[in-house]
């Protein structure tokens, strides 16, 4: 009797053990499938990650390129505004008792062939008027 009880416990054990088996292959082989599936989806975002990488080198290479264009433009302006405003105080100083050589000059513009009849039109009314014509 104990050892028909001893090996019908056997057998259910073996058997309990051979489905216990059979389910951790299962999920061996599915748990494998996963891992293959996850391993293509890493490489796609280790790509992804790359190009947005490059993305960002290149898109930072154009910034600086422009941020380097607009200082020296700003620092072109900048200069450019500065003598203006130290010329309008030299002139501004050098505006007492100064003949009207200017409208001489101004005048002797019309007869160089260099400038438009449009221009001379306006200077022709400038003189005439005392102010620039509109238009």
């Amino acid at each position: 009797q104990f050892c028909d009880d001893t090996s019908v416990e056997k057998k259910r054990a073996i058997e309990e053990a051979a489905e216990t088996i059979d389910m951790l292959k299962a999920d061996i082989a599915k748990y494998t499938s996963d891992a293959a599936t996850l391993g293509k989806e890493i490489a796609g975002h280790d790509e992804d990650i790359s190009v947005w990488n490059g993305d960002k080198k290149a898109a930072t290479s154009v910034r600086e390129i422009e941020k380097a264009d607009y200082d020296a433009l700003h620092k072109d302006y900048s200069e450019s505004v500065d003598a203006l405003q130290r010329a309008v105080a030299v002139l501004k100083k050098m505006a007492h008792n100064r003949p009207q050589s200017s409208l001489a000059q101004v005048s002797a513009l019309q007869s160089l062939r260099l400038i438009p009849d449009e221009a001379k039109k306006a200077i022709d009314a400038f003189l005439q008027n005392g102010q620039e014509p509109e238009g």
